[in-house]
């Protein structure tokens, strides 16, 4: 699982709180599933940009994946606005989840 940012330090905080996120079912969190794929810091503006995706277009819990995402990283950096972007290019596919979350789900 790879996240590109524009500040790693700032990335792994954000990151740590994302862990929390689950996607609620499948049970495996955001991060784990390879759901997010870019995490950056507006320092002037104090906005964090994140873009993700979901396992479909058409999963029935997007709403409350997002709104999962956007709440940890306001609660993890407090004086920032977050801006959640769905993308689904690149699709998302299952050689994305981390090697943690393939033991989570017995792959």
């Amino acid at each position: 699982m790879e996240v590109i940012t524009n500040n790693n330090l700032k990335c792994t905080i954000a990151l740590a709180g994302l862990y929390n996120v689950h996607d609620p079912e499948i049970g495996l969190n955001v991060v784990d599933l390879g759901l997010i794929y870019q995490i950056d810091f507006d320092e002037e503006a104090k906005e964090i940009y994140v873009s993700m995706t979901l396992t479909s277009q058409f999963c029935p819990m997007g709403e409350s994946i997002t709104n999962g995402v956007k709440q940890s990283a306001s609660n993890a950096f407090q004086d920032y606005s977050v801006s959640v972007q769905l993308i689904f290019n690149p699709a998302w596919n299952a050689d994305r989840i981390s090697i943690e979350g393939q033991e989570f789900l017995n792959r």
